[in-house]
């Protein structure tokens, strides 16, 4: 059967695609693997050609030649019926992206019920199956990027831990900052009592979101400010759901209230119109994260953007120049949230309650 013209000009080996372009088959290797010593109009260039002459690498000779499987893990507790929450979904479809565009895949491994997720992650490594592995939701003190950081592994976290002695690389949204700029907002518009919505987990950006937050008050130095901060586990809604119902029910209940993140705030707001709370003339609520039901939920959440999406891209490049050599903690990048304001804040009730 004769070849139509679409099939005569593919190239089925990177030796046939080098040729046609008239370049090295190094040259071509390198500039796919996205190699920074090729220039960038060559990287492109071959990169187009390859997707118009549908060159699909040999992944199975990759591996033989660089002793690399070409899969980066990241690993997912089961919690509840929800396989991933707003933040993991946005979190994972950015880092497919970034680790696609090298020619890499993501595994992604689950933490059953009573596994542990030290012990998935240990065999995740020890087994060769990848290359790298991000890990999300940083504890204060956490066990994963101590392992990590022992074995010499490639790894990106995507926050911090407490601990000054450990050097990994990082990629975080700053969410102190954020939370002293929520206060300051809030305190222009008379606001003197606040409630903060917080999760009982040490986690790193738990503890930096409220002491942002207690840093603002203190500057202000006024004997008028008072904050009720209340907590519960992450992932237990009825405890979180209990939690927010002292706040409300309470005979002085806060003016403004933080929700830790937007699911957090998102549910303050639902708890609010049980009770028949207008929001914002009765009571002001901030979130932080941006997810997309935060916009829809009436009357529109006010919180801090930051582009989780876009975040776990970079966190695949910055993994892939672990991957293939550069030492950790190089470019460790703190991001400063923006501040999307919408209708669920505004000044203080005229009773002060």
């Amino acid at each position: 059967m004769e070849e139509t013209p679409l099939q005569a000009a593919r190239a089925r080996t990177l030796k046939e695609l080098a040729e046609r372009l008239g370049v090295s088959v190094t040259t071509v290797s390198r500039a796919l693997a996205g190699h920074e010593q090729i220039a960038r109009r060559t990287r492109e260039r071959v990169a187009q050609a390859a997707r118009d002459m549908g060159y699909v690498p040999n992944i199975a000779g990759r591996q033989l030649v660089s002793g690399r499987s070409n899969f980066v893990g990241f690993i997912i507790p089961l919690r509840g019926p929800n396989f991933m929450d707003s933040y993991l979904g946005e979190f994972v479809t950015g880092l497919s992206e970034g680790l696609v565009s090298h020619g890499i895949d993501l595994i992604i491994a689950t933490v059953q019920s009573g596994q542990s997720e030290l012990d998935v992650l240990r065999h995740l490594v020890e087994s060769g199956r990848a290359d790298g592995v991000v890990i999300p939701r940083i504890a204060a003190q956490d066990e994963r990027v101590e392992y990590l950081c022992h074995h010499d592994f490639p790894f990106v976290a995507h926050g911090r831990v407490e601990n000054p002695e450990l050097t990994y690389s990082w990629l975080d949204a700053d969410g102190q900052s954020a939370f002293e700029e929520a206060f300051d907002l809030l305190y222009a518009l008379g606001h003197r009592h606040f409630g903060i919505v917080s999760i009982s987990e040490e986690m790193t950006f738990r503890n930096l979101r409220e002491r942002g937050f207690k840093l603002a008050m203190e500057r202000r130095n006024d004997p008028e400010l008072r904050l009720d901060i209340v907590r519960a586990p992450r992932f237990d809604r009825g405890e979180m759901v209990s939690a927010i119902g002292r706040l409300l029910d309470a005979p002085n209940r806060p003016t403004a209230i933080m929700g830790l993140f937007d699911e957090i705030a998102l549910t303050i707001m639902d708890e609010a119109k049980r009770r028949e709370i207008s929001i914002p003339r009765d009571m002001s609520v901030l979130g932080f994260d941006n997810i997309a039901a935060s916009a829809y939920a009436p009357p529109g959440l006010t919180t801090f953007e930051v582009e989780t999406r876009s975040m776990a891209r970079e966190i695949a490049h910055i993994l892939v120049r672990r991957i293939e050599g550069e030492p950790a903690g190089q470019g460790n990048t703190l991001i400063r949230p923006t501040l999307v304001a919408r209708a669920s804040h505004g000044p203080v009730p005229l009773n002060g309650h």
